[in-house]
């Protein structure tokens, strides 16, 4: 017998990083509008701030809605993980912040992402930008 083959794109994208609920077999992702978690006691509390556990502390760090699309995008591009933003602005925040080292210099055609190294050459990265002609 063949091995099972892997789910397609189109069955990636609308059920990758989601399984449907077990109590009321719903199969779409819930939107969980909640701002914070409770915790079992303060130990589960220390390894979730540990990053010893995996879980949710509170919904600007992570919720399970998100962690769903962050899954199911990872699983469409083939990557083991990924990070979703709730702006432009902080998604370039990220990539300044993740490829760029204080002192560093950004020179970019591009006004908005001028705008956040802009932002970042104000604050403790000390990363200078300039614009360059188009």
């Amino acid at each position: 017998m063949p091995a099972p083959k892997p789910p397609a794109f189109e069955t990636l994208s609308l059920h990758a990083g989601q399984h449907p609920d077990p109590v009321t077999g719903a199969r779409a992702v819930p939107i969980y509008q909640t701002t914070s978690y409770v915790f079992q006691d303060s130990e589960h509390a220390a390894a979730l701030f540990n990053l010893e556990r995996a879980g949710h502390i509170y919904t600007r760090i992570s919720n399970p809605t998100t962690a769903v699309l962050e899954e199911r995008l990872a699983a469409l591009e083939g990557g083991v993980g990924a990070i979703c933003t709730a702006s432009g602005m902080a998604a370039l925040h990220l990539a300044i912040a993740t490829l760029l080292n204080a002192g560093d210099h950004i020179s970019s055609p591009l006004r908005r992402f001028m705008a956040a190294a802009s932002t970042c050459s104000r604050t403790r990265f000390r990363v200078s930008a300039s614009p360059r002609p188009s």
